[in-house]
């Protein structure tokens, strides 16, 4: 549990997922990481964020790529992820995993990128276990404007084929996964004029089981680029239809941080609210973030590269 908590918490759950199963898993596309996905700015070189459950520590390139993060949830047990690009791409992702301080082959894995631009982009990612046996690999195609429309999956039991469609109607446009021909996930985006003249992005969000629909997510998104509010619902098999479950509200400083959320259940209404202690460098990272009513907290021991503390001397 603390793990699922820690991994949430810091948003890069993908980066920890172990391809062990010979099931059909719903396949992500490679992802590079850089500090603004940990909400960092200006040449950060290291940050360590510590929770009253665990830590985990992250370091980054000259040009902002993450090139480490370790998950630690006790002194023997973490997880330690390696990052290795060029020109700009992945290449190399390594995931060791550590368990009462020995390192498990079986379970850590490597990643390794190849790219075909050739007509188009094609990227293939296999991946190995410590112990070199071959877990499964991954084919990516891209159409001519860049955009995803097929991943092939192989492993001991055959292949899986995801296949992604983009179709627009009106201002709506729509996104469709489907999994060896079933519907497994659909995004629609629209966009709605708001009364003082800024526009919104509304995307919905429904997941499907075998193309059975499962749940559902509904986001406002203002021009910032900033959640203000999300809804969740449940499929019901009884009414046919989706039935909404619980809705948050998100509120931000003048800084742009996340400020209150609100989650609302049946008209009952429950307020966390965030504040955050500087660390007075000229990027302004937050070093502390407290949640309130429960007081918990998040410390950041963030790291730069030289040229920022020469310019505060």
């Amino acid at each position: 549990m603390i793990k699922n908590y820690l991994l949430i918490l810091l948003k890069i759950t993908s980066a920890f997922i172990l391809l062990m199963t010979a099931l059909p898993t719903f396949p992500q596309e490679p992802k590079i990481f850089m500090r603004s996905d940990y909400d960092l700015k200006g040449p950060v070189k290291s940050c360590r964020v510590i929770t009253d459950y665990g830590k985990e520590d992250f370091d980054f390139n000259n040009e902002g790529f993450l090139t480490k993060s370790v998950t630690s949830y006790s002194g023997n047990d973490y997880d330690v992820s390696y990052y290795k690009y060029e020109n700009n791409r992945l290449i190399e992702r390594r995931d060791e995993r550590y368990q009462d301080g020995s390192f498990d082959e079986v379970t850590s894995m490597a990643h390794f990128y190849s790219y075909d631009s050739l007509p188009e982009l094609k990227i293939i990612e296999k991946i190995l276990s410590y112990n070199k046996e071959f877990q499964e690999q991954y084919e990516y195609f891209y159409n001519a404007e860049g955009q995803l429309i097929k991943m092939l999956r192989s492993h001991a039991d055959g292949i899986d084929e995801t296949l992604i469609e983009y179709t627009t109607y009106k201002d709506e446009s729509t996104i469709s996964y489907l999994l060896n021909g079933l519907l497994q996930k659909t995004i629609r985006t629209s966009f709605k004029k708001q009364k003082e003249g800024k526009m919104s992005k509304i995307v919905l969000t429904k997941n499907f089981i075998e193309g059975i629909p499962e749940k559902a997510v509904e986001q406002i998104i203002n021009e910032k680029d900033q959640v203000v509010s999300s809804l969740e619902f449940i499929y019901s098999a009884k009414e046919k239809s989706f039935v909404p479950m619980e809705k948050k509200e998100f509120t931000y400083d003048p800084q742009e941080k996340l400020e209150s959320v609100t989650s609302i259940i049946k008209e009952k209404k429950a307020t966390e609210e965030y504040l955050y202690q500087f660390d007075g460098m000229e990027d302004g990272n937050w070093v502390k973030k407290i949640i309130t009513p429960e007081n918990s907290y998040t410390s950041r021991v963030i790291e730069y590269y030289d040229i920022v503390r020469k310019e505060q001397d």
